[in-house]
């Protein structure tokens, strides 16, 4: 397919011609562009859109209030959906919009139930169509206005070469009888739920390094996670660019009291010190300043106990898996990840009805490894 000029979408009014214009489409390519390496909480930057018709759109989230034109047709199930690695893209479109999608085809996953091993896009273009996708910019800021051309040419190859891709990967599938895998794989990942992601007040424990620290060293950690958290908002910046986790336990761990020992920390530069030493030695101080009943502790969670025929039951697993992972040309976590091991070897099930029940099996898992399963589990 030759390069499409894009049409840029800003207004309400144009969103809602663009929406009206895909009704009754046979299939819509999409694709977005989100920045969570420059800005902080990572932002929607742009939609990129394709329709069978030869159509290409930009769309820009940035310069619209919202985006919900495009309701109708994502969840219309006559309109096939054309995602590569949809999960991201599916995850902003939810939670910023709640949008439901129907009739998903993923590329990505299509290339996973054919067995290959490259699974970017860029490799599947080049493998199935001859076409050379350039560049990557993934790590641009594109939040940016304007987009260079090559920005917009790399946004729009991300879609204008989707449709005929995802014909090609279903004609392979067809050939080897996988297409209805496919299909219920597609429909699982289009109906999860996306909930809010709440903070997490103890992420500051799981940083390396922590467990040198004391109880006094975790309360001061504490404090300057927060206020790191607090500056990286305030800056639009991602938490880790701020200051990096390294630096910030080693703050916790010797605690300097002013901006000449903060000089002394890996990490904190002249720069850092000038833009927030204020704050860092004022969260070191309320740590410091903590009475010992209110410092948080390290609670060690004891392993879980792992009953042997648990152990026997995974184990017998995680073998057949590799065996029928190389029958079937599957990647063998694909074919059946460890949750799902875990799931079945804490609580194996005795007849098909119930491995079919089981959360997250479906299906196609059921029906081709079923019974293989149900014996290796009742001999284990």
């Amino acid at each position: 397919m030759s390069p499409t000029p894009p049409v840029w979408i800003r207004t309400p009014a144009d969103l809602a011609l663009l929406a009206a214009s895909l009704e009754g489409t046979a299939a819509v390519a999409i694709d977005t562009e989100a920045d969570s390496l420059h800005h902080y909480p990572g932002k929607l930057c742009l939609v990129q859109l394709a329709s069978d018709r030869g159509a290409a759109h930009l769309v820009d989230p940035l310069a619209l209030p919202d985006l919900a034109p495009l309701a109708r047709v994502l969840a219309d199930p006559s309109v096939v959906k054309i995602f590569h690695a949809a999960d991201n893209d599916l995850a902003y479109l939810k939670r910023l919009y709640g949008f439901s999608v129907l009739a998903l085809f993923d590329t990505a996953l299509a290339a996973r139930f054919l067995g290959l091993t490259a699974l970017g896009l860029d490799e599947l273009l080049r493998t199935y169509l001859g076409v050379d996708p350039g560049k990557s910019r993934q790590k641009d800021d594109w939040s940016r206005r304007p987009l260079s051309p090559d920005q917009e040419t790399y946004a729009l190859n991300d879609v204008l070469h989707l449709i005929p891709l995802s014909a090609r990967l279903r004609e392979a599938l067809q050939a080897m009888g996988r297409e209805a895998w496919l299909e219920e794989e597609c429909a699982a990942l289009a109906a999860l739920a996306v909930p809010p992601k709440p903070a997490d007040p103890d992420a500051y424990l799981r940083l390396k390094g922590v467990k040198d620290l004391d109880r006094r060293g975790l309360g001061v950690l504490r404090e300057l996670h927060v206020e790191r958290e607090r500056l990286a908002l305030e800056a639009d910046r991602p938490p880790f660019m701020v200051l990096g986790h390294e630096t910030l336990v080693a703050l916790a761990a010797r605690r300097p009291a002013d901006a000449a020992a903060l000089l002394q920390i890996p990490g904190c530069t002249d720069k850092v010190v000038r833009r927030h030493g204020a704050a860092l030695l004022g969260a070191i101080a309320r740590g410091l300043s903590l009475p010992e009943e209110a410092l948080p502790e390290r609670n060690r969670q004891p392993r879980p106990v792992v009953l042997a025929s648990v152990r026997r039951r995974a184990e017998a697993l995680r073998g057949w898996r590799s065996e029928a992972a190389k029958r079937l040309g599957l990647d063998p976590g694909f074919l059946l990840p460890q949750r799902l091991i875990d799931r079945l070897a804490a609580e194996p099930p005795v007849a098909a009805g119930a491995l079919a029940a089981v959360d997250g099996l479906r299906r196609w898992r059921a029906s081709l490894m079923g019974e293989e399963v149900l014996r290796l589990l009742r001999s284990a």
